[in-house]
């Protein structure tokens, strides 16, 4: 009988990382995911698969720890997930996120290269390189123009990726995901601080949110569909690079306009513009083209901005109605 498969997830925690290994497990993987040592960590997103899963220490800050982890669990497909992913904080803690989101990437991709270079590696890279964006919509060809220092960590941690593939022909992919949200979605990030608004607005809690730019426009789709386009990145003959994204581009003003309207309330009445909450340098318009995605991965989006909206806002008023 063979063995199932096995995977390496960093990042295991967050929302990605908690969709797939769900995917994962359901494919008959076995699922290794690697977490910090922190009295901070919070395993509320994996707590329901928590018993199927092997959790391990590592960090991306560190070498030795790359390499004991790969050495240990020898995993078929490693999946880079971890990286200090917000970009306000970036901008604040520059220095940080270089290291780890894109330092980060080197050193995991080192410890592949020196303990079984054909593991098969993928690297989460963004729509955030694409910045001030040179074309509309963005492709895999796009020039990039990154806007914030995660922005920049991230096209480190893409190029270096691209650099070990040519160089030391590993299986390296990278996918360039666009905006992808859901209930598990962090509360400082917008989309979900709105959601969260809106169930305590409608249960009389608050009476507003502040938010920063309205008019900024993204790719929003929803983090469930787009893991299923990173397992299917190494499931190719050869690894390559992919956009992935819905096609489609809103604003945080009409992401308001749906998740008030989804609870009978008009945004207008709740949401207060704060120049506190602008980046220093804004990316105004980001979208995404996912044809090459479609055509070499099988891959399109299940789950419309309105369905995502409306998934986001109704788990946000079953978690504040049960904390009552």
């Amino acid at each position: 009988m063979t063995r199932p498969k096995r995977a390496l997830i960093t990042g295991i925690t967050g929302q990605d990382g908690s969709y797939l290994a769900e995917l994962l497990l359901g494919k008959g993987y076995e699922v290794v995911g690697m977490v910090r040592r922190s009295s901070t960590v919070t395993f509320e997103r994996i707590a329901h698969i928590q018993d199927q899963v092997t959790l391990v220490p590592g960090d991306l800050g560190d070498q030795g720890s790359m390499i004991s982890v790969l050495d240990e669990h020898r995993p078929a497909e490693v999946y880079n997930l971890a990286a200090q992913s917000f970009v306000q904080t970036s901008f604040g803690q520059p220095v940080l996120t270089g290291d780890v989101t894109g330092l980060g990437v080197t050193r995991l991709l080192e410890a592949v290269r020196v303990v079984d270079p054909t593991i098969r590696f993928y690297q989460a890279s963004s729509s955030e390189m694409f910045g001030r964006v040179m074309e509309v919509p963005q492709t895999e060809r796009t020039p990039f123009y990154p806007r914030s220092p995660y922005g920049v960590a991230k096209l480190y941690g893409h190029w270096i990726t691209v650099n070990y593939r040519e160089s030391y022909d590993l299986f390296a992919a990278s996918g360039m995901l666009f905006n992808h949200e859901s209930p598990r979605r962090g509360l400082e990030f917008v989309t979900r601080k709105i959601s969260n608004a809106v169930a305590s607005i409608a249960a009389g809690i608050d009476r507003e949110v502040r938010l920063g730019n309205l008019d900024a426009r993204r790719d929003w789709g929803f983090a469930g569909d787009y893991v299923d386009a990173m397992w299917r990145m190494l499931q190719l003959d050869d690894p390559d690079d992919f956009v992935v994204a819905t096609g489609e581009t809103h604003s945080v003003r009409e992401f308001c306009e749906v998740a008030f309207g989804h609870v009978g309330l008009d945004w207008q009445d709740h949401v207060v513009v704060d120049e506190r909450f602008y980046r220093p340098a804004e990316v105004d318009l980001l979208i995404g083209d996912p044809a090459k995605a479609a055509d070499r991965l099988g891959w399109t989006p299940t789950t419309s901005f309105a369905d995502l909206v409306r998934m986001m806002v109704d788990a946000d008023v079953a978690a504040v109605a049960a904390a009552r």
